[in-house]
Protein backbone atom coordinates (compact mmCIF):
# COMPACT_ATOMS: atom_id res chain seq x y z
CA UNK A 1 0.00 0.00 0.00
CA UNK A 2 1.29 3.26 -0.79
CA UNK A 3 1.59 6.65 1.12
CA UNK A 4 -2.03 7.93 0.60
CA UNK A 5 -4.73 5.65 -1.62
CA UNK A 6 -8.33 6.21 -1.59
CA UNK A 7 -10.94 3.25 -2.92
CA UNK A 8 -14.25 3.70 -3.84
CA UNK A 9 -14.02 7.25 -2.11
CA UNK A 10 -17.38 9.25 -2.30
CA UNK A 11 -18.41 11.96 -0.32
CA UNK A 12 -21.32 14.05 0.17
CA UNK A 13 -22.21 17.31 1.43
CA UNK A 14 -25.33 17.25 3.25
CA UNK A 15 -27.74 20.64 3.69
CA UNK A 16 -30.38 20.43 6.28
CA UNK A 17 -32.84 23.17 7.28
CA UNK A 18 -33.44 24.23 10.82
CA UNK A 19 -35.08 20.72 11.80
CA UNK A 20 -32.63 18.76 10.83
CA UNK A 21 -34.42 17.63 7.61
CA UNK A 22 -32.20 16.87 4.45
CA UNK A 23 -32.88 19.99 1.76
CA UNK A 24 -30.47 19.07 -0.62
CA UNK A 25 -26.64 16.16 -0.79
CA UNK A 26 -23.98 17.38 -3.41
CA UNK A 27 -21.80 14.80 -4.60
CA UNK A 28 -18.46 16.05 -4.35
CA UNK A 29 -16.66 13.03 -4.52
CA UNK A 30 -17.83 10.38 -6.90
CA UNK A 31 -16.30 7.06 -6.74
CA UNK A 32 -12.31 7.81 -6.65
CA UNK A 33 -9.72 5.33 -6.43
CA UNK A 34 -5.85 6.69 -6.50
CA UNK A 35 -2.58 5.48 -5.13
CA UNK A 36 0.09 8.01 -4.55
CA UNK A 37 3.60 6.08 -3.32
CA UNK A 38 6.23 7.25 -0.86
CA UNK A 39 8.23 10.08 -2.08
CA UNK A 40 6.29 10.77 -5.12
CA UNK A 41 5.54 14.45 -6.77
CA UNK A 42 1.75 14.17 -7.41
CA UNK A 43 0.05 16.83 -8.98
CA UNK A 44 -3.96 17.16 -8.61
CA UNK A 45 -5.58 19.65 -11.29
CA UNK A 46 -9.51 20.55 -12.38
CA UNK A 47 -11.52 23.36 -12.60
CA UNK A 48 -13.70 24.74 -9.88
CA UNK A 49 -16.13 22.38 -8.04
CA UNK A 50 -14.11 19.53 -9.81
CA UNK A 51 -13.55 18.19 -6.21
CA UNK A 52 -9.61 18.35 -5.60
CA UNK A 53 -10.05 20.53 -2.53
CA UNK A 54 -12.53 18.45 -1.02
CA UNK A 55 -10.12 15.66 -1.86
CA UNK A 56 -7.68 17.20 -0.18
CA UNK A 57 -9.21 17.69 3.16
CA UNK A 58 -9.47 14.22 3.22
CA UNK A 59 -5.80 12.81 3.03
CA UNK A 60 -5.27 15.34 6.48
CA UNK A 61 -9.25 13.46 8.28
CA UNK A 62 -10.55 17.00 8.59
CA UNK A 63 -13.03 15.43 6.13
CA UNK A 64 -13.72 11.44 6.15
CA UNK A 65 -15.75 9.71 3.27
CA UNK A 66 -19.48 9.05 3.31
CA UNK A 67 -18.74 5.63 1.45
CA UNK A 68 -15.20 3.87 0.75
CA UNK A 69 -11.71 4.09 2.56
CA UNK A 70 -8.96 6.43 2.44
CA UNK A 71 -5.85 5.26 4.22
CA UNK A 72 -2.25 7.57 4.83
CA UNK A 73 0.44 5.30 5.60
CA UNK A 74 -1.78 2.33 5.74
CA UNK A 75 -3.85 4.23 8.53
CA UNK A 76 -7.50 4.22 8.05
CA UNK A 77 -8.96 8.26 7.93
CA UNK A 78 -12.44 7.17 9.63
CA UNK A 79 -10.26 5.36 12.71
CA UNK A 80 -10.58 7.99 15.23
CA UNK A 81 -7.75 6.51 17.42
CA UNK A 82 -5.90 7.15 14.59
CA UNK A 83 -6.40 10.79 13.70
CA UNK A 84 -3.66 12.27 15.41
CA UNK A 85 -0.97 10.16 14.29
CA UNK A 86 -2.96 10.78 10.63
CA UNK A 87 -2.40 14.08 10.93
CA UNK A 88 1.60 14.08 11.66
CA UNK A 89 2.04 12.09 8.57
CA UNK A 90 0.14 14.37 6.36
CA UNK A 91 0.58 18.11 6.96
CA UNK A 92 -1.94 20.69 5.45
CA UNK A 93 -0.79 24.27 4.09
CA UNK A 94 -3.73 26.10 2.45
CA UNK A 95 -4.32 29.00 0.54
CA UNK A 96 -4.01 31.73 2.41
CA UNK A 97 -0.41 31.84 4.60
CA UNK A 98 -2.42 34.14 7.18
CA UNK A 99 -4.48 31.51 8.05
CA UNK A 100 -1.82 29.41 9.36
CA UNK A 101 0.59 32.05 10.85
CA UNK A 102 -0.26 32.71 14.73
CA UNK A 103 3.25 34.00 16.37
CA UNK A 104 4.74 37.50 16.00
CA UNK A 105 8.36 35.94 15.10
CA UNK A 106 9.02 33.39 12.47
CA UNK A 107 11.27 30.69 14.01
CA UNK A 108 8.67 30.73 16.63
CA UNK A 109 5.62 30.16 14.55
CA UNK A 110 7.64 27.70 12.52
CA UNK A 111 8.22 25.54 16.12
CA UNK A 112 4.75 25.83 17.44
CA UNK A 113 3.22 22.44 15.54
CA UNK A 114 5.97 21.00 16.82
CA UNK A 115 5.42 22.00 20.41
CA UNK A 116 1.98 21.13 20.19
CA UNK A 117 3.15 17.63 19.48
CA UNK A 118 4.47 17.61 22.64
CA UNK A 119 8.48 16.97 20.85
CA UNK A 120 11.73 18.45 23.84
CA UNK A 121 12.70 22.17 23.69
CA UNK A 122 16.02 21.40 22.33
CA UNK A 123 14.87 19.44 19.30
CA UNK A 124 12.13 22.07 18.54
CA UNK A 125 14.49 24.57 17.90
CA UNK A 126 16.66 22.23 15.79
CA UNK A 127 13.81 21.13 13.75
CA UNK A 128 12.99 25.30 12.94
CA UNK A 129 16.83 25.29 11.92
CA UNK A 130 16.76 22.77 9.49
CA UNK A 131 13.02 23.81 8.44
CA UNK A 132 14.02 27.10 7.93
CA UNK A 133 16.86 25.92 6.10
CA UNK A 134 15.01 23.67 4.00
CA UNK A 135 12.62 26.43 2.98
CA UNK A 136 15.43 28.86 2.23
CA UNK A 137 13.92 31.46 4.87
CA UNK A 138 16.57 30.93 7.64
CA UNK A 139 17.88 34.53 7.48
CA UNK A 140 14.40 35.66 7.97
CA UNK A 141 13.76 33.51 11.38
CA UNK A 142 13.84 36.42 14.06
CA UNK A 143 11.59 38.49 11.44
CA UNK A 144 7.96 39.68 11.66
CA UNK A 145 5.77 37.40 9.63
CA UNK A 146 3.56 40.70 8.63
CA UNK A 147 6.61 42.58 7.30
CA UNK A 148 6.86 39.38 4.78
CA UNK A 149 5.92 39.07 1.14
CA UNK A 150 3.23 36.69 0.11
CA UNK A 151 5.64 34.30 -0.90
CA UNK A 152 7.98 34.34 1.88
CA UNK A 153 4.96 33.87 4.08
CA UNK A 154 3.82 30.94 2.63
CA UNK A 155 7.36 29.72 3.05
CA UNK A 156 6.95 29.95 6.59
CA UNK A 157 4.10 28.51 6.90
CA UNK A 158 5.82 25.13 4.86
CA UNK A 159 8.58 25.26 7.55
CA UNK A 160 6.23 25.46 10.01
CA UNK A 161 4.43 21.92 8.20
CA UNK A 162 8.08 20.59 8.32
CA UNK A 163 9.01 20.99 11.60
CA UNK A 164 6.27 18.53 12.25
CA UNK A 165 8.08 16.08 10.15
CA UNK A 166 5.53 14.97 8.30
CA UNK A 167 5.82 12.30 5.43
CA UNK A 168 3.38 13.87 3.29
CA UNK A 169 2.54 17.22 2.77
CA UNK A 170 -0.62 18.12 0.89
CA UNK A 171 -0.48 21.52 -0.75
CA UNK A 172 -4.48 22.80 -1.71
CA UNK A 173 -3.33 25.87 -4.06
CA UNK A 174 -0.72 27.15 -2.26
CA UNK A 175 0.30 29.86 -4.79
CA UNK A 176 -3.16 30.96 -5.95
CA UNK A 177 -2.97 34.28 -3.80
CA UNK A 178 0.84 34.72 -4.71
CA UNK A 179 1.89 37.24 -7.83
CA UNK A 180 4.53 34.92 -10.66
CA UNK A 181 7.79 35.87 -8.16
CA UNK A 182 5.94 34.63 -4.85
CA UNK A 183 4.35 31.39 -7.02
CA UNK A 184 8.37 30.72 -8.42
CA UNK A 185 9.66 30.89 -4.76
CA UNK A 186 7.11 28.65 -3.29
CA UNK A 187 7.37 25.57 -6.26
CA UNK A 188 10.98 25.46 -5.88
CA UNK A 189 10.82 25.28 -1.92
CA UNK A 190 8.31 22.28 -2.84
CA UNK A 191 10.59 20.58 -5.31
CA UNK A 192 13.50 20.51 -3.04
CA UNK A 193 11.26 19.33 -0.28
CA UNK A 194 10.27 16.39 -2.21
CA UNK A 195 13.52 15.93 -4.05
CA UNK A 196 16.30 16.47 -1.27
CA UNK A 197 13.92 15.81 1.81
CA UNK A 198 12.41 12.86 0.11
CA UNK A 199 9.08 14.20 1.24
CA UNK A 200 5.81 13.03 -0.53
CA UNK A 201 4.04 15.97 -2.16
CA UNK A 202 0.89 16.17 -3.42
CA UNK A 203 0.05 19.81 -4.92
CA UNK A 204 -3.35 20.53 -5.90
CA UNK A 205 -3.26 23.33 -8.46
CA UNK A 206 -4.77 25.49 -11.07
CA UNK A 207 -1.40 26.80 -12.75
CA UNK A 208 -0.58 24.13 -15.63
CA UNK A 209 3.18 25.07 -15.13
CA UNK A 210 3.97 24.10 -12.06
CA UNK A 211 2.79 20.74 -12.55
CA UNK A 212 5.19 19.84 -15.28
CA UNK A 213 8.02 18.52 -12.80
CA UNK A 214 5.94 16.31 -11.02
CA UNK A 215 6.48 12.48 -11.40
CA UNK A 216 2.21 11.85 -11.75
CA UNK A 217 -0.76 14.32 -12.63
CA UNK A 218 -4.54 13.63 -11.64
CA UNK A 219 -7.28 15.28 -12.96
CA UNK A 220 -10.47 15.81 -11.95
CA UNK A 221 -13.75 16.37 -12.99
CA UNK A 222 -17.30 16.79 -11.30
CA UNK A 223 -15.60 14.35 -8.47
CA UNK A 224 -14.09 11.87 -10.67
CA UNK A 225 -11.04 11.17 -11.62
CA UNK A 226 -10.82 11.70 -15.38
CA UNK A 227 -6.81 11.52 -16.51
CA UNK A 228 -4.59 9.91 -14.87
CA UNK A 229 -0.74 10.16 -16.36
CA UNK A 230 2.79 11.66 -16.09
CA UNK A 231 2.78 15.30 -16.77
CA UNK A 232 4.28 14.75 -20.55
CA UNK A 233 1.11 12.14 -21.08
CA UNK A 234 -1.59 14.55 -20.11
CA UNK A 235 -0.51 17.38 -21.67
CA UNK A 236 -0.33 15.21 -24.50
CA UNK A 237 -4.22 15.57 -24.70
CA UNK A 238 -4.60 19.09 -25.29
CA UNK A 239 -8.29 18.53 -26.75
CA UNK A 240 -9.23 16.59 -24.27
CA UNK A 241 -8.06 18.52 -21.24
CA UNK A 242 -10.30 21.71 -22.90
CA UNK A 243 -13.06 19.55 -22.50
CA UNK A 244 -12.59 19.60 -18.85
CA UNK A 245 -12.19 23.46 -18.98
CA UNK A 246 -8.01 22.97 -18.03
CA UNK A 247 -5.70 25.13 -19.90
CA UNK A 248 -1.96 23.79 -20.81
CA UNK A 249 1.34 25.52 -20.05
CA UNK A 250 1.56 28.15 -22.95
CA UNK A 251 4.89 26.52 -24.56
CA UNK A 252 2.76 23.56 -25.20
CA UNK A 253 -0.13 25.37 -26.20
CA UNK A 254 2.76 27.02 -28.61
CA UNK A 255 3.88 23.64 -29.85
CA UNK A 256 -0.09 22.44 -30.20
CA UNK A 257 -0.70 25.14 -32.63
CA UNK A 258 2.06 24.41 -34.44
CA UNK A 259 1.80 21.01 -34.84
CA UNK A 260 -1.47 21.75 -36.39
CA UNK A 261 -0.08 23.88 -38.90
CA UNK A 262 1.65 20.97 -40.42
CA UNK A 263 4.66 21.57 -38.45
CA UNK A 264 6.78 17.94 -36.91
CA UNK A 265 6.45 18.79 -33.59
CA UNK A 266 6.31 16.00 -31.13
CA UNK A 267 2.76 15.77 -28.54
CA UNK A 268 3.92 17.02 -24.84
CA UNK A 269 6.41 19.59 -25.12
CA UNK A 270 6.92 20.69 -21.60
CA UNK A 271 9.51 22.96 -21.89
CA UNK A 272 11.02 26.12 -24.04
CA UNK A 273 14.12 24.23 -24.23
CA UNK A 274 12.03 21.08 -25.65
CA UNK A 275 10.38 23.10 -28.54
CA UNK A 276 13.57 25.14 -29.33
CA UNK A 277 15.23 21.85 -29.75
CA UNK A 278 12.01 20.05 -31.86
CA UNK A 279 11.40 23.15 -34.16
CA UNK A 280 15.63 22.87 -34.65
CA UNK A 281 15.28 19.27 -35.67
CA UNK A 282 13.33 20.22 -38.83
CA UNK A 283 14.67 23.32 -39.66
Amino acid sequence: MGMIKAHNLVFEYIRRDEEGNVESINRAIDNVNIDVTKGDFVAILGANGSGKSTMAKHINAILTPTEGTVWVNGMDTKNEEKLWEIRQTAGMVFQNPDNQIIATVVEEDVGFGAENLGVPTEEIWTRVEESLKAAGMLEYRHHSPNKLSGGQKQRVAIAGIMAMKPECIVLDEPTAMLDPIGRKEVLQTIKELNKKEKVTVLLITHYMEEVIHADKVIVMDQGKVVMQGTPREIFSKVDELKQYCLAVPQVTELAYELSKKGFAIPKGILTVKELVEAINSIA
